[in-house]
Parts: structure tokens; sequence; C-alpha cells
């Protein structure tokens, strides 16, 4: 059985680890009722955009808006076609399997389709493709911690240049999605061609009356101004997003690290009595002891 002592330096140790680990849930707490809060204030707008581009696809046909923009307009084969993967990490760990899921999935993707570029979100991304020898086109440094509306524009712009050039023929974004309040799950998403079907309105009957839409200058133009906005958005959804799931993991995990910690401190406690017993008695043996042998001692 260990000494008194080292049961001391051990629930010290124990006890210092479990204020971090529950100061840490607290913290991660506090990042996600702002990060839901900041991804609920700004959803009505993009919705608002969803909604816009659903409604002039109703009202026009493929001629009048630019192929660009969506699959119909892409005539490469499906094996030339040079694919971007933006992929979403985090820049710490201690999130349980958050970074394991999100980089293994990417990993396996980026192994089915050779020809890609790859745009990294978080340090241990980066650190993860490169060990595993994955070529990184361009990491976004310190966004994954303060996701805003001004990097996900960044982001949005760089790749949407390079789409206009002909440079990338696809872009996907690849991030943590919250399922509930303790499930996620990896999703891989493609922003780039749009497809018409994602933008489908709800059935309207054949004699229905429609409004008349006018778009100025062109259908072409109002969608060449709504489109990155609506990229924009919705990569600023998945970076919110992501970085919610990765509080929600920290929390669980850091809470299940101070269960585990209050465990080991009742443990240690039921060791650290029983030494003080064994102690105690050890003292009062070795009084007895000497009392009867002082008492012999006189008897003499």
């Amino acid at each position: 059985m260990a000494n008194i002592r080292e049961i001391q330096d051990r629930i010290k140790s124990i006890n210092d680890t479990k204020k971090i680990t529950n100061a840490m849930y607290l913290i991660s707490s506090s990042k996600l009722k702002r990060a839901k809060k900041s991804l609920s204030d700004t959803e009505p707008y993009f919705f608002a955009l969803q909604s816009s581009i659903a409604k002039i696809l109703e009202h026009t046909d493929s001629t009048q808006v630019r192929q660009k923009y969506f699959e119909e307009g892409m005539t490469k084969p499906e094996a030339e076609r040079k694919k971007a993967y933006i992929v979403v990490t985090a820049d710490k760990g201690l999130a349980g399997s958050y970074n394991h899921n999100i980089m293994k999935a990417a990993y396996e993707h980026l192994q089915t389709h050779p020809n890609n570029k790859l745009f990294v979100l978080g340090e241990l991304g980066r650190h993860y493709f490169e060990q595993q020898g994955v070529r990184i086109d361009k990491q976004f440094h310190y966004t994954v911690q303060n996701p805003s509306l001004n990097r996900a524009r960044n982001i949005s712009e760089e790749l949407l240049q390079q789409y206009h050039e002909g440079k990338l023929d696809e872009i996907y974004i690849i991030y943590t999605a919250m399922v509930n309040a303790v499930a996620e799950e990896v999703e891989i998403k493609q922003l780039l061609p749009l497809k018409r079907a994602d933008f489908a309105a709800m059935h309207i009957p054949v004699d229905a009356p429609r409004e008349e839409l006018a778009l100025v200058p062109s259908a072409e133009a109002v969608m060449d101004r709504i489109v990155p906005d609506y990229l924009v958005g919705f990569v600023y959804g998945a970076l919110v997003e992501a970085f919610s799931c990765e509080q929600n993991a920290r929390m669980m995990a850091m809470e299940n690290a101070t269960n585990s910690a209050k465990d080991m401190l009742h443990e240690l406690d039921i060791l650290y009595n029983r030494a003080r017993q064994a102690a105690i008695t050890q003292e009062i043996t070795e009084v007895i002891a000497g009392a009867k042998a002082q008492k012999r001692k006189k008897k003499r």
C-alpha cells in the first residue's frame, strides 16, 4: 500500500487537474452559446438568399441563367475534373474524437478523388495531412477559433476566383455538423457547381397564379450577385457549426474527465483513510509494546 505522503500528492495532483477540466468545460459552454447565437442572428439573411435563388430558377429557364454556377454547365468528364476540398478541423485537441473523425473521413475521401486541391482550416488538420504526405495548397490560419463573416468571405472569394478562372471545377466543404446535443457527424457538401434540385420550390399547381419578377439588368447579373453571397453564408454556417461541434465535443470530454477525476479521488480517499488507520494502529501498537517493555523492566 502506498504511504500517506504519496496518496496526498496524488490527491493534490488530481484535484489540480479537475479544476482545469472543469474550467475548460465552462469556457467551452460559454463559447458554444455565443456561436449558436451568432449563427441564429445571421441565418434569416442567408435563408432569404437561398429562397431568392430558388425563386429566380422557378421563373427563368436554363438559357437565362449563367450555366457556370450550375451542374448543367459542366462539360468535363468526371475523371478530369479538378476538385477543391475545404477541410475544417480544430486548432486544439482535448475534444474527444472530433478531430479524428473529420480527418479520417477527409483523408479517405481525398484518396478516392486524387485530382484535387486541399484547403485546410485548423492546425491539427495541417499536422495530420503533412504527416500523411498529402499536399496542402493553402491553409487559412486563425479561422476556426473565431469564425466570422469576413473570414468566410475571404475563403469564398479565393475559391470562387479559381473557379471562374477554370482552375477548379468542383468545390466541396468537409466539416462536422451537430445532429443533437450528444451526436455529431461529418458532412461533405458540394458548394459549386450548384444543383437545381437543391433549390427546388414547393410543388405549385399549374393553374395557380404566379407573381412576375423584374430581374434588372438580367437574371444572369442578379445571379452573379446572389450566388457569391450565398456561398459566403454556406461557408460561414459550416464554420460556426463546426466550431459549435468542437466546443460541444470538448465539453463532453472535459465532463467525462472531471467525472473520472471525482471517481479517482473517491478511491484515493478510501486508500488515504486506510493508510491513516494503518499508521494509527501501528503507532498504538508501538506505544503498547513500549509500555509493556517499560513495565517488564520495572519488575526486574
